[in-house]
C-alpha cells in the first residue's frame, strides 16, 4: 500500500501495518513522541491498523490534536483514580479542553482540596502500573444492558442518543477501568508523566441549569515536568494579573449581582473604554470605513430570515411589542443587510466598509460567565465589507493589514486558523470549499501562514480567526474574517455591474477587538494593569509636598490639560513617600513631586512608573516627552 506522509512523501509498506508500526518505521524518536494518528484526515488511535493507500500524518504533543488525546488519556487516568477511591461515584463526561482536561462526577459530596491531593497520588499509581488504553465495541445492546448493570446512568443517557442510531458502541478499557468513549487515546498511559489537578468547581450536567450540579475536577497535562513547571509559573502569574481583581482595584469596572453578565463601567473604566474607541474610529477612518449604527431590538421575522433564529435561538434574548414578536440582536449583522438595502449600489460604489460598534446581548449559562472575557451584553466592533467576487482578496487582504496595524500597537502577536464548513451550515459544499480556498489564497500571498480548524465556521461561511498571544505566552481569540455568500442571497441584496446588469454582492463580516468588553479584560491582563500612557485613564499623579506648593501644581495641571494628558492632583495631607507607592499600585504612569525647589525653579521632580527616578524637568521639557509618548502610542 502506498502511505503519504507529510510533505507529500509516499512511502510503500505491507498491507495491514499499524500507524504506530510505521512511526517506529520512520523514527525511533517520532514513534517514542507520537500521541495519535490522522488518517486520511481522521484523529485516530496509533494501533489503528492501515489496509489500502492512506494519507498518514503521526501526531506529537506539539499538534493540537495530539495534545488533545495526550490530555483526553490524562482525564481517563483522573477517572480512574476517582472510581477507586471513590467507588460509588457516577460518572459523566471527561474531554480534553484548552490547556488541560477535566472530568465530571456525580458525588453525595463535593471533593475537597485533601480528596484532590489523594486524587493526584492514585493516579500516579496509575501511570507507573503502565496499563495499554485499549478500544473494544459494544452493540447498542450489550453496552446500555453493561451501563445499567454498573448503573452509570450518565453513560447510559449519552449511550441511548447512538444507540438510536444503531451504531456500535464504542469503549475504551486500561486495566481495572472501563469507559463509554469515542477516543483516541496513548498507546500506554505511562507518557503521562507530569500533570496537575488544578481545581473543582460545580458544573451542570450537559451545561443546563435544570440538570443536577456535579464536581467537575480540572487539570492539566504535560510529557515533560519541565512544561509542567512552566505552565504553573505561568497560572500563578496569571493570578496576579486577573482582570476581576485589578478591574476593582484601578476602580475600572464592576460585576454585581443584579446584572450577572451585565458589567456596570465605572469612570476611569470609560475613560480607558473611550480612548480605546477614539482609536478604533481613528484607524477606521485611516482604512476607508463608515460608521453605522442599528436597532439593538429587531422583529423576529428578520432573524428567520437571515438564518440567525434556525441555528442561534437558544442564544437569543426575545420580547413582544404591539403584539408582534422581536429579538434582541446577538449580532450586528442583519441590521448592516437592511442598511446597505436603503439605496441602490452599482459596481462603482462597492467595496462598501460599513463598520458599527454595536451593543449586542447574547444568553449564557450563568455557569460560565467570567469576568469581562463571557458576559451576557457587549459591544462587538463589527464591519460588513460589500464586493465584487475580484475585490475579495484584496479585502481580505486590507482587514488583515488593518489587524497588523492594532495589534501591533498593544504589543500582541498572532496566529491565523482557518475554520471550515461545519454540520450544522447553509449554502452549497462546492461554494464552501470556493470560499475557503479564496480565503487561504489571500493570506499566503502576504507570507502569513495558517493551521486548519476543521468543521468551526459559522454557518454561513468559511472564517479566518486570529489568536492573539499575550506578554506571559496566552492566547486568546480575537480577530476574525468570515467571508458570506449565503446572507446577500437571504436578503437579495445586489449591485449594478460594468454590464447594467444585476449581480450579488460578497461579503465579508469582521471584528478586530471581538468584543470591546473582553479586549479591555484581555489587555488589563497583558499590561498587568499598568496600561502605556496614551491609554491609561490617570496619566500623571502631581503630589505636592505641602499645601503652599498647590498653586504652581495647578499651574502644571493646566499645561497638561492644554495638550490633553489626564492627571489627578494628591492635595491630601500625607507624607510624600505614602503618596507615591499608592500612585504607584494605581499603576500610574508619571508621578511629579512638587517641593519648595520645583516651585523656585519652575520645574517638576519627574519619576517615571517603569523607568524610576527622571529628576528634574522643566513643565515644557515634561510636556513634549509626554505628548511624544502618547502621540506614538509607546509601550512603556
Amino acid at each position: 500500500m502506498r502511505i503519504t506522509l507529510k510533505g507529500d512523501v509516499v512511502k510503500e509498506y505491507e498491507n495491514g501495518m499499524t500507524a504506530y508500526d510505521i512511526a517506529k518505521d520512520i523514527s525511533a524518536g517520532l514513534a517514542r513522541a507520537a500521541c495519535a494518528a490522522k488518517i486520511n484526515g481522521k484523529v485516530c488511535d496509533l494501533r489503528t491498523c492501515i489496509d489500502s493507500d492512506a494519507s498518514l500524518e503521526i501526531l506529537t504533543f506539539d499538534d493540537e490534536d495530539g495534545k488533545k488525546a495526550f490530555r483526553h488519556t490524562a482525564s481517563h487516568i483522573l477517572a480512574q483514580a476517582v472510581k477507586r477511591l471513590f467507588p460509588d461515584v457516577k460518572l459523566a463526561i471527561g474531554p480534553a479542553i484548552d490547556n488541560g482536561f477535566y472530568y465530571d462526577f456525580d458525588v453525595e459530596t463535593p471533593f475537597t482540596a485533601e480528596d484532590l491531593e489523594k486524587i493526584e497520588a492514585e493516579m500516579k499509581k496509575i501511570v507507573k502500573e503502565g496499563l495499554e488504553p485499549v478500544q473494544f465495541y459494544l452493540s447498542p445492546e450489550e453496552a446500555m444492558k453493561t451501563l445499567e448493570e454498573q448503573g452509570e446512568i450518565y453513560k447510559v443517557e449519552l449511550c441511548k442518543e447512538h444507540a438510536d442510531k444503531g451504531e456500535q458502541i464504542s469503549f475504551y478499557r486500561q486495566g481495572d477501568f472501563t469507559d463509554l468513549c469515542a477516543g483516541p487515546h496513548l498507546m500506554n498511559v505511562s507518557a503521562v508523566k507530569a500533570f496537575k489537578l488544578t481545581s473543582c468547581t460545580g458544573a451542570y450536567w450537559r451545561g443546563s441549569e435544570k440538570n443536577k450540579m456535579l464536581s467537575r475536577i480540572y487539570g492539566t497535562a504535560f510529557p515533560k515536568a519541565s512544561e509542567l513547571d512552566a505552565y504553573l509559573t505561568m497560572l500563578e502569574e496569571a493570578k496576579k494579573r486577573d482582570h476581576r481583581k485589578l478591574g476593582k482595584e484601578l476602580e475600572l469596572f464592576a460585576l454585581m449581582e443584579e446584572g450577572p453578565g451585565f458589567p456596570f463601567f465605572l469612570p476611569k473604566g470609560m475613560v480607558l473604554r473611550n480612548t480605546l474607541l477614539e482609536y478604533w474610529r481613528e484607524v477606521h477612518k485611516k482604512y476607508g470605513y463608515v460608521e453605522i449604527s442599528t436597532p439593538m431590538i429587531l422583529n423576529q421575522e428578520l432573524w428567520h430570515r437571515s438564518g440567525h433564529w434556525d441555528h442561534y435561538k437558544d442564544n437569543m434574548y426575545t420580547t413582544v411589542i404591539d403584539g408582534e414578536d422581536y429579538a434582541v440582536k446577538p449580532m450586528n449583522c442583519p441590521g448592516g443587510m437592511l442598511v446597505y438595502k436603503l439605496s441602490p449600489h452599482s459596481y462603482r460604489d462597492l467595496p462598501l466598509r460599513m463598520a458599527e460598534l454595536g451593543l449586542v446581548h447574547r444568553h449564557e449559562l450563568s455557569g460560565t460567565l467570567h469576568g469581562l472575557f463571557r458576559v451576557r451584553c457587549f459591544t462587538q466592533d463589527d464591519a460588513h465589507i460589500f464586493m465584487t467576487w475580484d475585490q475579495v482578496e484584496s479585502e481580505i487582504q486590507g482587514v488583515v493589514r488593518l489587524f497588523d496595524e492594532v495589534y501591533s500597537t498593544f504589543g500582541l502577536t498572532y496566529e491565523i486558523e482557518v475554520s471550515t464548513m461545519p454540520e450544522d451550515h447553509i449554502g452549497e459544499k462546492e461554494t464552501w470549499d470556493f470560499a475557503t480556498e479564496t480565503l487561504e489564497k489571500a493570506i499566503t500571498a502576504m507570507g502569513k501562514t495558517f493551521t486548519i480548524n476543521e468543521g468551526d465556521g459559522a454557518f454561513y461561511g468559511p472564517k479566518l480567526d486570529f489568536h492573539l498571544s499575550d506578554s506571559i505566552g496566552r492566547t486568546w481569540q480575537c480577530g476574525t474574517i468570515q467571508l458570506d455568500m449565503q446572507m446577500p442571497e437571504r436578503f437579495d441584496l445586489e449591485y449594478t455591474g460594468a454590464d447594467g446588469e444585476k449581480h450579488r454582492p460578497v461579503m465579508i463580516h469582521r471584528v478586530v477587538l471581538g468584543s470591546i468588553e473582553r479586549f479591555i479584560g484581555v489587555i488589563t491582563e497583558h499590561f498587568e494593569g499598568k496600561f502605556p500612557l496614551w491609554l491609561n485613564p490617570v496619566q500623571v499623579k502631581i503630589m505636592p509636598i505641602a499645601d503652599r506648593h498647590n498653586d504652581f501644581c495647578d499651574k502644571i495641571a493646566q499645561a497638561l490639560d492644554n495638550i490633553g494628558i489626564r492627571y489627578e492632583i494628591d492635595t491630601r495631607n500625607e507624607k510624600i513617600g505614602y503618596k507615591i507607592r499608592e500612585a504607584q499600585v494605581k499603576k500610574i504612569n508619571y508621578m511629579l513631586v512638587i517641593g519648595d525647589n520645583e516651585v523656585e525653579e519652575g520645574n517638576a521632580s519627574v519619576r517615571c512608573r517603569k523607568r524610576g527616578d527622571l529628576g528634574k524637568m522643566s513643565i515644557d521639557e515634561l510636556c513634549a516627552m509626554l505628548k511624544k509618548e502618547v502621540d506614538e502610542k509607546t509601550i512603556l
